[in-house]
């Protein structure tokens, strides 16, 4: 059995004004509490050290680049890494890069359990829009403030297992995981910030996005046999509600845990990697089944071309 105790730490709301400091002294309790419980990897969410900035419409490059992290760890999280080496945890987190060369990316990384960043992703299916839209009910603009990512979905060996990595709006798109799965991928890692209305459908309210979020994580571990653990920020921030529903799904797509509040909460479960074995062997026996020549549009085109 190749079992890794894997600790969710799902996340309240980060309000704007509340410090770097105080957010990461707020993971260090969910790490402290994850390694009680014997967890060896804590997964925290997208953008896990600030409020969700893109709701925000801002004209000050200056204000823009204050939400991203330079280095990473830098000062505020160095004490988050420092825990995490002590207590012999890999984490993984979400974070708004900036990069030496001035490029902005909205990021998630993975240590090992030396506190040794490891893995890079970077968010490559970005919603929203990028100019201010007067017809929503508040804006998204993951599209003004990030580039979409350029890494690619790589996967990486860490704690005997394949691991890889996705944020957010990453987990509805099937190619993500598909891309992962043609790797051998053990554990896919996401953070998400899902606000709980939909800013351009009032019908789609907090249950059909639950139900949304789960099934998209649910039908990726299954579908590539792989475990997902899927970890929410939640609560009220900012005046703007994010849904919650942090899981983790084994690789017949079945949760097998759960968070009950939208607060700061760990959800801890122990998951054998092997499990991904027989789903790998047989029903998604890749080598065996797949028919890459009927699949040249999924590359080769991206809207819909409606038929003559």
């Amino acid at each position: 059995m190749r079992e890794i105790v894997i600790g969710a730490a799902q996340m309240g709301a980060i309000q704007r004004d509340e410090p770097r400091a105080q957010v990461v002294d707020r993971m260090l309790a969910l790490l402290e509490d994850a390694a009680g419980q014997g967890a060896t990897l804590v997964v925290f969410p997208e953008l896990s050290l600030t409020t969700f900035f893109p709701r925000w419409w801002m004209e000050d490059q200056a204000e823009v680049d204050s939400w991203f992290e330079r280095e990473v760890p830098g000062e505020a999280t160095r004490p988050l890494f420092d825990r995490a080496r002590a207590l012999h945890v890999a984490i993984s987190f979400g974070y708004a890069e900036l990069t030496p060369e001035g490029r902005h990316f909205n990021t998630q990384i993975l240590t090992d359990r030396e506190a040794n960043v490891v893995g890079k992703y970077r968010k490559v299916h970005l919603p929203g829009h990028d100019e201010y839209d007067q017809e929503r009910a508040f804006q998204h603009l993951e599209k003004r403030y990030f580039e979409p990512g350029d890494l690619g979905f790589p996967v990486w060996r860490s704690q005997g297992a394949i691991m890889g990595m996705c944020i957010c709006n990453d987990r509805r798109w099937p190619e993500v995981y598909r891309v992962m799965g043609l790797q051998g991928v053990e554990l896919v890692m996401l953070g998400y910030n899902t606000p709980s209305v939909n800013s351009q459908m009032k019908a789609e309210d907090e249950t059909k996005r639950l139900y949304h979020s789960e099934l998209v994580m649910t039908a990726g571990a299954y579908q590539n046999a792989t475990w997902v653990v899927g970890v929410a920020k939640g609560g009220i921030e900012d005046g703007h509600p994010l849904m919650a529903g942090t899981i983790i799904v084994d690789p017949n797509g079945f949760v097998v845990a759960r968070a009950r509040t939208d607060g700061d909460e760990m959800v801890v479960h122990a998951c054998d990697m092997d499990a991904c074995d027989f789903g790998k062997k047989t029903i998604f026996d890749f080598a065996r089944h797949r028919r890459v020549e009927h699949y040249k549009r999924i590359t080769e085109q991206t809207g819909v071309i409606l038929p003559e």
